[in-house]
């Protein structure tokens, strides 16, 4: 596979998917008995019982999946669609629906009159006029647009962010389908009293790649034994390997020895976690919902040299690598776009004065996120049980250092941003007088040093989570900082101790 020198495209192949159990139910029935119409025995169940499926949605042979609402024709739950997303432009709300017929839909056997109770016959036709023609093959109920429909599409050439919205005009008709205006909606237009909870990975060849400091390499593997890159081979099933290597600034006068670098690799296995249940909450507003980044987390990295002291209190920010992925989870017959951003980074904060050789292992999972509750609104979530052993670290001369292998991330659903997210994990040293010790067991001089491990997990729901239908905050709600800290080693000496894992 022949990789490109500023963006690496991998091939957009469909995640494994993770299947909640049950689907939507059946709507009632009838059967005649005596010359009359009775209930048949099987009855839809309740509300509470109507739970969706959810799992990777996988493109369909015309592209990519759409459902439909229609309030305005009897307030039909939402079903799946064989309208399509032409082009859509969210800042005028202008789209373009092909696959759509311009008019109000006509009583069908797929479209029933929504002043004909369920169950009763279609109303006959005056004498001398035609019956209603079936549907074409193929066309499906849908093949028409009206006002107050609500479509979701998956991501198409047109809109590739998906679309979420509801037609307030039909405009007219154009080469490429029927012109409509539309309004932003809301996922509870659509899932209405559903419930629906799981987790869909997200495929690792999905993910675009963009290399932002030279010598990064990629590489992933997934089911099926299709793996990419030079680390191909030794990345776990769903993962994703990000490497890099670079130098950074040396602190003034430092001799050749003492050049910084820095290198390492991030790997990671992101899911987007996310549940619905419609039942508690008022009008359309659910009454709870929940959007969340979560993962696998696995890094080794090494600082070594003498870093250049921070300029303006600033720390050295390298950011090395981009990623984006817009999966698409099926939930019963809804595409629910999401989009993933992560951005990988290299960030030193030195006073340059201290050399160190220090290596770091880290290892552990994360989840940053949203959950809501009708009784008490939206609730940041920011956990992680990552955690780091230190192979070796050497530290010698007085001073301090602080080095951070971080991701920022970003998760929406529908082009939207709604969570924001800065998970870094960081190595720190620091050494008091001249001290020279190694985590062999070896040390030089008089002082002490230390050498410790930690997260820092930051972030904030934004305002866009209003696409649930909940209410609306002002502001951004800050997730709330997450720190935690542990020692790796420690010496004063000839004193050295071995790491220890927290």
């Amino acid at each position: 596979m022949r990789i490109p020198s500023r963006t690496i495209a991998l091939p957009a192949l469909t995640a494994a998917s993770l299947l909640v159990a049950g689907c939507s139910a059946a709507g009632p029935a009838t059967t005649a008995s005596g010359g009359g119409t009775e209930p048949a025995a099987t009855t839809p169940p309740p509300a509470a019982d109507r739970q969706l499926a959810v799992k990777a949605a996988i493109p369909e042979g015309s592209g990519a999946p759409s459902a439909v609402a229609h309030p305005s024709g009897g307030g039909r739950q939402a079903e799946k669609s064989s309208l399509k997303v032409a082009s859509y432009d969210r800042k005028s709300g202008r789209a373009v629906i092909s696959g759509a017929t311009k008019g109000a839909r006509k009583p069908s056997l797929a479209h029933p009159s929504a002043s004909a109770p369920a169950g009763s016959a279609a109303p006959s036709s005056p004498a001398g006029s035609a019956a209603p023609s079936a549907p074409a093959a193929g066309a499906g109920h849908n093949s028409s647009v009206a006002v107050g429909d609500i479509i979701a599409s998956a991501p198409t050439p047109g809109a590739p962010d998906g679309v979420l919205a509801k037609v307030t005009q039909v405009l007219g008709s154009t080469d490429k389908g029927t012109e409509v205006n539309t309004t932003p909606a809301t996922l509870g237009a659509l899932l209405g009293d559903a419930k629906a909870d799981g987790k869909v990975p997200v495929d690792p060849s999905a993910v675009t790649v963009e290399p932002l400091v030279k010598g990064t390499k990629v590489s992933w593997a997934k089911t099926g034994d299709v793996r990419f890159g030079p680390k191909g081979g030794k990345v776990p099933l769903g993962s994703l390997r990000i490497d890099v290597g670079t130098s950074i600034a040396t602190a003034k006068d430092a001799p050749a020895s003492a050049a910084a670098s820095a290198s390492g690799f991030v790997q990671l296995a992101p899911e987007v976690d996310f549940s619905y249940d419609g039942r508690g909450g008022s009008g359309l507003a659910p009454g709870a919902a929940s959007l969340a980044l979560a993962g696998d987390w696995t890094a080794g990295w090494e600082l070594k040299g003498q870093a250049a002291a921070s300029t303006d209190a600033k720390p050295l920010r390298v950011p090395f690598a981009k990623l984006k992925a817009t999966p698409v989870i099926q939930v019963g017959p809804v595409p629910v776009v999401v989009n993933v951003g992560l951005t990988c980074y290299l960030q030193v904060d030195a006073d340059g004065r201290v050399n160190v050789d220090i290596k770091q292992d880290l290892k552990g999972g994360f989840r940053v996120g949203g959950d809501y509750t009708h009784a008490k609104g939206w609730a940041p979530v920011n956990t992680s049980d990552i955690t780091a052993t230190s192979p070796r670290a050497t530290v010698s001369a007085a001073g301090k250092v602080k080095a951070t292998l971080g991701t920022e991330a970003s998760l929406g659903l529908y082009g939207t941003v709604g969570v924001t997210a800065d998970i870094a994990p960081y190595l720190r040293a620091e050494a008091e007088g001249e001290a020279s010790a190694a985590m062999d067991g070896s040390a030089s001089a008089a002082g002490k040093w230390k050498a410790f491990g930690g997260l820092d997990l930051s972030g904030a729901l934004q305002v866009q989570l209003k696409i649930f239908n909940t209410p609306i905050f002002e502001k951004p709600v800050p997730l709330g900082a997450l720190h935690r800290e542990w020692k790796l080693a420690e010496g004063a000496g000839a004193v050295s101790t071995g790491a220890r894992r927290r």
